[in-house]
């Protein structure tokens, strides 16, 4: 079985309950604090307080970011300066990357690289 890396799209599609995301709620929730952080946010603004805190709460595999996964998404944001991609979103895909696992996004900045799974 393949696993995933949930960036915040990928999880706030899940959480809107989008079809094409269907099939990725059996799958363990992958993530890093930082995306964690951007989705407690966006449940912030469009749903309140209690929901965001049941959101922060519920996200609880949280991957730790060490320096060699910081190096290389620091490396991927200079050499893909054009496509205007996020730290957060250059973390994700350099921690999945050396962890073995698809970063999972619907973000079309993303759409071309290796290693994505690309939903919309």
């Amino acid at each position: 079985m393949v696993n995933y890396f949930f960036d915040s799209y990928a999880i706030v599609e899940v959480l809107n309950k989008n079809p094409a995301y269907k099939k990725f709620e059996e799958f363990p929730l992958v993530t890093t604090i930082l995306n964690k952080i951007e989705v407690g946010s966006w449940a912030l603004f469009r749903y309140g307080e209690e929901f965001s805190d049941i959101i922060v709460r519920s996200i609880t595999h949280v991957v730790d970011i060490e320096d060699d996964v910081i190096k290389d998404a620091v490396r991927l944001k200079r050499r893909e300066n054009k496509r205007n991609l996020s730290y957060a979103d250059c973390i994700g895909y350099s921690l999945a990357r050396r962890n073995g696992l698809l970063f999972l996004t619907g973000d079309k900045q993303f759409k071309d690289l290796s290693g994505v799974e690309f939903v919309q």
